[in-house]
């Protein structure tokens, strides 16, 4: 089991500056790096508040030269939006100046508000986006590839800069479809899941989706299939802070359920506003769904949720809203000092149990 984090890069107001947002990821990755994180991710959106992170690629590039450990992650490169011999330039260099520690994540992606402004029919997301996973290990491991498909081609090309991974760097999928999880799983791609604000409920849930997926592909989830776990939580003694936190988490829920749903409204074309829906969860559900409260009590639910999803890896949310940075920093640097070693301590004293089980 490893961690990291995962930066979503969002501007809940104009006393937040783009820059200060920016600058706030940097910091945050930094930190993570010396707290002793495995990956940090980060996330591509456009033309509105709900993520300043327009280029994943671009932001694991500029991170490549401030890190030297911490493995760094595009979660997720929206494939539809992109030309494909760029971008498998671009992933073979930036795996290169990162000295082979890109993860990249793709999907297909969601807000029509996005593809509208690409040019890119949302309608004809899913099948370019299938093109581009044909596409992908051709252009990163063949000398000369070609490709034509019916919306993608490239005539025989070579990418000039060759990836340091070999074949290539690893491929996460992040998706609610069971259609294309499957093909990752066919494919031996790693998979990056969420249950959102929910508890342990949607996880159980979350479970058995994922054991039918790896099933009805030939796989068995647990022995087949390295998973991701993207999770909001938060420690503290103070319960101010965990409100914030949770606070900001309700903001993200809501912002990303209007640009999905197209019920997103803004005065002024770019700050979208935060408007309650039926669907958010109170305070109080949220401090029952998720893994916030004490040390202690972080550790024993982030404990039950691992026993109930078994992922491989858990992605916190960090960067969310509006939360003070240097309350996050030290957030970080808990996470690394304290919660983490008693995870993995714990899941290492539990393993010979769950390998005997196995057997």
């Amino acid at each position: 089991m490893d961690f990291g984090i995962f930066i979503l890069a969002q501007q809940r107001g104009y006393h937040q500056t783009s820059q200060q947002v920016i600058n706030n990821s940097i910091e945050q990755t930094v930190a993570a790096e010396q707290a002793g994180f495995c990956n940090a991710w980060y996330a591509e959106h456009h033309f509105n508040n709900y993520s300043l992170s327009p280029s994943p690629l671009m932001m694991v590039a500029h991170m490549a030269a401030k890190t030297t450990r911490i493995r760094l992650g595009t979660a997720v490169c929206i494939l539809p939006l992109y030309q494909p011999a760029r971008f498998l330039a671009e992933v073979g260099f930036v795996d290169t100046v990162s000295n082979g520690r890109l993860d990249l994540g793709v999907g297909s992606g969601y807000q029509e508000f996005e593809f509208e402004r690409f040019g890119v029919r949302i309608a004809d997301a899913s099948a370019i986006y299938n093109e581009f996973l044909d596409i992908l290990p051709k252009g990163l491991t063949q000398k000369i590839f070609e490709y034509e498909g019916r919306f993608l081609k490239v005539p025989p090309s070579s990418i000039a800069v060759r990836c340091v991974q070999d074949p290539m760097p690893p491929v996460w999928i992040t998706s609610g479809n069971p259609v294309a999880l499957g093909r990752g799983v066919r494919e031996n791609h790693n998979l990056f899941v969420t249950a959102l604000l929910n508890g342990n409920e949607a996880i159980q849930g979350l479970r058995q989706r994922l054991d039918k997926v790896a099933d009805d592909n030939g796989k068995d989830l647990d022995r087949d299939v390295k998973f991701g776990f993207l999770r909001c939580a938060y420690a503290s003694d103070n319960q101010a802070e965990i409100d914030a936190y949770l606070d900001c988490a309700r903001f993200q829920r809501r912002i990303s359920e209007s640009l999905k749903f197209r019920r997103s409204q803004s005065d002024d074309g770019y700050m979208i506003k935060e408007v309650p829906s039926e669907t958010d969860p109170t305070m109080e559900q949220l401090r029952k769904n998720l893994p916030v409260g004490s040390v202690n009590q972080v550790i024993d639910k982030m404990l039950e949720e691992i026993s109930i999803l078994r992922p491989k890896h858990i992605a916190l949310q960090t960067q969310l809203g509006d939360f003070d940075q240097k309350t996050m920093l030290r957030q970080i640097d808990l996470w690394g000092e304290k919660i983490i070693p008693a995870i993995q301590k714990e899941l290492g004293r539990q393993q010979p149990a769950i390998d005997a089980l196995a057997a």
